[in-house]
Protein backbone atom coordinates (compact mmCIF):
# COMPACT_ATOMS: atom_id res chain seq x y z
CA UNK A 1 0.00 0.00 0.00
CA UNK A 2 1.59 3.82 -1.03
CA UNK A 3 2.41 5.59 1.92
CA UNK A 4 -0.30 8.46 0.80
CA UNK A 5 -3.21 5.49 0.83
CA UNK A 6 -2.40 4.70 4.04
CA UNK A 7 -1.85 7.79 5.63
CA UNK A 8 -5.41 8.55 3.95
CA UNK A 9 -6.58 5.44 5.80
CA UNK A 10 -5.28 6.10 8.58
CA UNK A 11 -6.94 9.77 8.96
CA UNK A 12 -10.05 8.47 8.07
CA UNK A 13 -10.35 5.91 11.09
CA UNK A 14 -8.66 8.33 13.88
CA UNK A 15 -11.91 11.01 12.07
CA UNK A 16 -14.20 8.23 13.35
CA UNK A 17 -12.41 7.78 16.99
CA UNK A 18 -11.86 11.27 18.10
CA UNK A 19 -11.37 9.87 22.22
CA UNK A 20 -8.22 7.56 19.93
CA UNK A 21 -7.49 10.55 18.20
CA UNK A 22 -7.03 12.84 21.19
CA UNK A 23 -5.20 10.79 23.35
CA UNK A 24 -2.34 10.19 20.24
CA UNK A 25 -2.47 13.83 19.86
CA UNK A 26 -1.64 13.80 23.43
CA UNK A 27 0.81 11.61 23.61
CA UNK A 28 2.52 12.96 20.41
CA UNK A 29 2.75 16.70 22.36
CA UNK A 30 4.52 14.90 25.34
CA UNK A 31 7.51 13.37 23.21
CA UNK A 32 7.64 16.74 21.45
CA UNK A 33 8.12 17.68 24.66
CA UNK A 34 10.11 15.76 26.21
CA UNK A 35 12.20 16.20 22.99
CA UNK A 36 12.21 19.90 24.08
CA UNK A 37 13.07 19.52 27.71
CA UNK A 38 16.61 20.26 27.31
CA UNK A 39 17.48 23.06 24.82
CA UNK A 40 13.93 25.02 25.37
CA UNK A 41 12.62 23.66 28.59
CA UNK A 42 9.68 26.22 29.39
CA UNK A 43 8.82 25.00 25.84
CA UNK A 44 8.92 21.67 27.08
CA UNK A 45 7.15 22.28 30.05
CA UNK A 46 4.41 23.78 28.15
CA UNK A 47 3.69 21.07 25.84
CA UNK A 48 4.35 18.26 28.66
CA UNK A 49 1.26 20.28 30.47
CA UNK A 50 -1.44 20.10 27.30
CA UNK A 51 -0.21 16.47 26.69
CA UNK A 52 -1.48 15.34 30.22
CA UNK A 53 -4.30 17.84 30.09
CA UNK A 54 -5.52 16.12 27.05
CA UNK A 55 -4.90 12.36 28.53
CA UNK A 56 -6.75 13.24 31.09
CA UNK A 57 -9.52 14.81 29.05
CA UNK A 58 -9.67 11.59 26.82
CA UNK A 59 -9.61 9.57 30.16
CA UNK A 60 -12.72 11.49 31.39
CA UNK A 61 -14.55 11.55 28.01
CA UNK A 62 -14.05 7.76 27.61
CA UNK A 63 -15.59 6.87 31.21
CA UNK A 64 -18.40 9.39 30.43
CA UNK A 65 -18.88 7.17 27.14
CA UNK A 66 -18.40 4.02 29.59
CA UNK A 67 -21.22 4.78 31.77
CA UNK A 68 -24.43 4.94 29.45
CA UNK A 69 -26.70 4.51 32.01
CA UNK A 70 -27.28 7.45 33.76
CA UNK A 71 -30.30 9.74 35.78
CA UNK A 72 -28.74 12.61 34.67
CA UNK A 73 -31.15 15.00 31.85
CA UNK A 74 -29.60 12.98 28.78
CA UNK A 75 -32.02 10.30 29.49
CA UNK A 76 -34.67 12.71 30.27
CA UNK A 77 -38.03 12.20 28.29
CA UNK A 78 -38.93 15.04 25.92
CA UNK A 79 -41.78 17.22 27.40
CA UNK A 80 -42.54 18.35 23.85
CA UNK A 81 -41.99 18.06 20.57
CA UNK A 82 -41.22 14.84 20.19
CA UNK A 83 -40.95 13.50 16.29
CA UNK A 84 -42.99 10.61 15.55
CA UNK A 85 -41.04 7.53 13.59
CA UNK A 86 -42.59 6.92 10.00
CA UNK A 87 -42.81 4.11 7.82
CA UNK A 88 -41.61 4.22 4.24
CA UNK A 89 -41.36 1.35 2.13
CA UNK A 90 -39.14 -1.30 4.14
CA UNK A 91 -38.08 1.30 6.22
CA UNK A 92 -38.54 2.78 10.08
CA UNK A 93 -37.40 5.96 10.24
CA UNK A 94 -37.20 8.14 13.25
CA UNK A 95 -36.53 11.93 13.21
CA UNK A 96 -34.14 13.37 15.82
CA UNK A 97 -35.76 14.93 18.52
CA UNK A 98 -34.90 18.77 20.12
CA UNK A 99 -32.75 17.24 22.40
CA UNK A 100 -30.33 15.83 20.02
CA UNK A 101 -31.93 12.15 20.33
CA UNK A 102 -33.20 9.61 18.91
CA UNK A 103 -36.91 8.67 20.37
CA UNK A 104 -39.40 6.32 19.45
CA UNK A 105 -42.70 5.02 20.78
CA UNK A 106 -42.84 0.97 21.10
CA UNK A 107 -45.27 -1.39 21.98
CA UNK A 108 -43.87 -3.58 24.80
CA UNK A 109 -46.09 -6.69 25.09
CA UNK A 110 -48.53 -4.16 23.23
CA UNK A 111 -48.29 -1.24 26.20
CA UNK A 112 -46.95 1.76 24.34
CA UNK A 113 -43.90 3.19 25.77
CA UNK A 114 -41.35 6.12 24.81
CA UNK A 115 -37.63 4.77 24.03
CA UNK A 116 -34.55 6.47 23.77
CA UNK A 117 -32.37 4.84 21.13
CA UNK A 118 -28.35 4.48 22.50
CA UNK A 119 -25.99 2.43 20.39
CA UNK A 120 -23.51 2.49 23.28
CA UNK A 121 -26.09 0.40 25.28
CA UNK A 122 -25.48 -3.45 24.89
CA UNK A 123 -28.82 -4.33 26.66
CA UNK A 124 -32.75 -3.20 26.49
CA UNK A 125 -33.25 -1.74 29.55
CA UNK A 126 -36.62 -0.77 31.30
CA UNK A 127 -37.64 1.47 34.04
CA UNK A 128 -39.79 -0.61 36.65
CA UNK A 129 -42.62 0.90 35.96
CA UNK A 130 -42.90 0.10 32.68
CA UNK A 131 -42.32 -3.27 33.71
CA UNK A 132 -45.35 -3.44 35.74
CA UNK A 133 -47.10 -1.80 33.09
CA UNK A 134 -46.51 -4.05 30.50
CA UNK A 135 -45.92 -7.65 32.42
CA UNK A 136 -42.28 -8.10 32.34
CA UNK A 137 -41.27 -9.86 35.16
CA UNK A 138 -37.42 -10.28 36.64
CA UNK A 139 -36.81 -13.91 35.66
CA UNK A 140 -36.05 -15.91 39.16
CA UNK A 141 -33.50 -18.24 38.02
CA UNK A 142 -31.39 -15.74 35.99
CA UNK A 143 -28.72 -13.73 37.73
CA UNK A 144 -29.01 -9.60 38.71
CA UNK A 145 -26.72 -7.61 37.61
CA UNK A 146 -24.82 -4.51 38.83
CA UNK A 147 -25.68 -1.40 36.60
CA UNK A 148 -23.68 1.86 37.43
CA UNK A 149 -25.81 4.86 37.12
CA UNK A 150 -25.69 8.93 38.77
CA UNK A 151 -26.87 7.39 41.70
CA UNK A 152 -24.17 5.11 42.88
CA UNK A 153 -24.10 1.32 41.51
CA UNK A 154 -27.79 -0.75 41.46
CA UNK A 155 -29.40 -4.17 40.97
CA UNK A 156 -30.72 -4.54 37.66
CA UNK A 157 -33.06 -7.60 37.23
CA UNK A 158 -33.52 -9.62 33.78
CA UNK A 159 -35.96 -10.34 32.22
CA UNK A 160 -37.37 -10.84 28.83
CA UNK A 161 -40.08 -8.67 27.02
CA UNK A 162 -42.23 -11.49 24.38
CA UNK A 163 -43.27 -8.78 21.92
CA UNK A 164 -41.34 -5.40 21.10
CA UNK A 165 -43.12 -3.68 18.47
CA UNK A 166 -43.21 -0.33 16.85
CA UNK A 167 -43.14 1.07 12.50
CA UNK A 168 -42.67 -2.10 10.70
CA UNK A 169 -40.67 -3.96 13.08
CA UNK A 170 -41.50 -6.35 15.81
CA UNK A 171 -38.74 -8.37 17.59
CA UNK A 172 -39.61 -11.16 20.27
CA UNK A 173 -38.27 -12.76 23.16
CA UNK A 174 -35.94 -9.62 23.54
CA UNK A 175 -33.74 -10.18 27.00
CA UNK A 176 -33.95 -6.86 28.92
CA UNK A 177 -32.89 -5.19 31.92
CA UNK A 178 -35.38 -3.69 34.50
CA UNK A 179 -33.08 -0.63 35.88
CA UNK A 180 -34.46 1.30 38.83
CA UNK A 181 -31.44 3.68 38.03
CA UNK A 182 -32.96 4.90 34.81
CA UNK A 183 -36.11 6.44 36.69
CA UNK A 184 -38.82 7.32 34.51
CA UNK A 185 -36.70 6.24 30.80
CA UNK A 186 -36.41 3.20 28.72
CA UNK A 187 -33.28 2.47 26.19
CA UNK A 188 -33.29 0.30 23.13
CA UNK A 189 -29.82 -1.04 23.28
CA UNK A 190 -27.49 -3.08 20.51
CA UNK A 191 -29.15 -6.38 21.50
CA UNK A 192 -32.42 -5.15 19.61
CA UNK A 193 -30.24 -2.75 17.08
CA UNK A 194 -27.66 -6.21 15.46
CA UNK A 195 -31.27 -8.33 14.71
CA UNK A 196 -32.12 -5.41 12.08
CA UNK A 197 -31.33 -6.41 8.62
CA UNK A 198 -29.15 -3.20 8.97
CA UNK A 199 -29.74 0.70 10.62
CA UNK A 200 -28.16 4.12 9.54
CA UNK A 201 -28.10 7.48 10.50
CA UNK A 202 -28.63 9.77 7.21
CA UNK A 203 -28.53 13.54 8.43
CA UNK A 204 -30.77 13.70 11.42
CA UNK A 205 -33.23 10.74 10.70
CA UNK A 206 -32.40 7.19 11.79
CA UNK A 207 -33.60 4.64 9.52
CA UNK A 208 -33.83 1.35 10.66
CA UNK A 209 -34.30 -1.97 8.06
CA UNK A 210 -36.13 -5.24 9.86
CA UNK A 211 -35.23 -8.81 8.43
CA UNK A 212 -38.74 -8.93 7.87
CA UNK A 213 -41.35 -5.86 7.77
CA UNK A 214 -44.45 -6.32 9.56
CA UNK A 215 -47.50 -3.84 9.18
CA UNK A 216 -46.75 -0.51 10.19
CA UNK A 217 -47.76 0.13 13.59
CA UNK A 218 -46.99 2.98 16.75
CA UNK A 219 -46.64 5.65 13.82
Amino acid sequence: MELSAYISDLTGYLASQPLLALAMLAIFIGVVGGMLRRSAPKLGGLLRGVSHLGLVAALLLTIAQVTRFTTDTDFALPQFGMPRQSVEGNETRVPISDDGHFWVTAEVNGVPQDFLVDTGATITAISPQTAGLSGVDPKPIRQSIAMRTANGVVRAEVGTIREFRFGNIVARDLDTVVAPGLGDANVIGMNFLSRLASWRVEGRTLILVPNHPQPASGS
